[in-house]
């Protein structure tokens, strides 16, 4: 069998559960490790990217809690690098735990990844990515009248901090990334969508780069066969909510526009994976993208499993 290689993006819900603490994600992690592993048994070249909204947002409120001038609040580029470490270390020891039970002699690796993006991209001037956790409308319009920070409704789920998101044009490190999978390794990377840098001098910035876009452009650059987005329900649906909900299996690039001129998927939910996985089978035409479950990971071959994304 020709050994594929695919990038997975765990979404919020492969990290976190109800409760924030250290224990509890490690808990949720260990369930995700259980279903990575099953790719790796069937023998593919895996890559690991994660989210870290809800970690990245926590960790600013502890930082604006603590601040102080001995002890100043960490910027939000430091931030994500904290949560890609931190993340990166409960996943890693998860799977070499899952792989050492089913007898699997793999090297598993985390990679900090800093993602380049434009000094000019309007993102900048209109902050939109949600990160932190939901307040009600009140709570958020108080936060708002007591600093500069921006809060909005995400997609019928309560009110989050909104920070700029622009778009990610390369990776520094894909060419380690590359090498490592080359040899074997599982590598966790990208994580919370990579650390945003700008310039020659790779300067980081406040910012949180979208997770699906940068696992796009980490499955462009990687020559990945596959790119997998993780998500909260089994499949894309079309009507989503409603009666006539349907959910979409096989579906090509011609379908899937026509679908979003018509505002099947909701901005900062759906949106942006349906846009990543587009994005990716424009660029690589005899490739594939998914969108399903963690729950279905095991299953994606089957054919009327999970959103299956192709050019035509």
């Amino acid at each position: 069998m020709q050994t594929k290689r695919v990038v997975v993006a765990l979404g919020g819900n492969a990290i976190l559960s109800d409760e924030a603490s250290a224990k509890a994600q490690q808990e949720a992690l260990s369930k995700t490790a259980k279903q990575l592993v099953h790719l790796i048994k069937k023998g593919y070249q895996l890559i690991i990217s994660h989210g870290n909204g809800p970690q990245v947002g926590n960790l600013l409120l502890q930082q604006q809690a603590s601040d102080s001038v001995k002890n100043p609040a960490m910027p939000l580029d430091t931030c994500v690098a904290m949560t890609q470490g931190s993340i990166g270390y409960w996943l890693q020891n998860a799977l070499d735990k899952e792989l050492k039970q089913a007898g699997i002699e793999k090297e598993v690796a985390t990679i900090v990844t800093q993602v380049i993006v434009d000094e000019e991209d309007s993102a900048f001037v209109n902050p939109s990515k949600p990160i932190g956790p939901f307040l009600t409308e009140e709570q958020a319009k108080d936060e708002m009248k007591k600093s500069q920070v921006q809060f909005k409704e995400d997609a019928g789920r309560g009110w989050r901090k909104v920070v700029p998101s622009p778009q990610p044009l390369g990776i520094k490190e894909y060419k380690v990334i590359q090498t490592l999978v080359d040899n074997g390794v599982v590598t966790i990377s990208a994580g919370g969508g990579g650390i945003p840098v700008i310039g020659e001098t790779l300067s980081g910035v406040e910012a949180v780069i979208d997770k699906d876009f940068a696992s796009e452009v980490l499955a462009e650059l990687v020559d990945a066969d596959l790119l997998i987005i993780l998500t909260g329900v089994d499949a894309v649906a079309i009507n989503y909510g409603k009666e006539n909900e349907t959910s979409l299996f096989q579906v090509t690039l011609s379908e899937l526009e026509e679908y979003k001129a018509q505002g099947h998927f909701a901005p900062g939910s759906m949106l942006p994976k349906i846009e990543a996985a587009m994005r990716y089978v424009k660029v690589k035409p005899e490739s594939e993208a998914i969108i399903t479950s963690l729950e279905q990971l095991e299953n994606i071959e089957i054919e009327n499993v999970g959103t299956k994304i192709r050019n035509r």
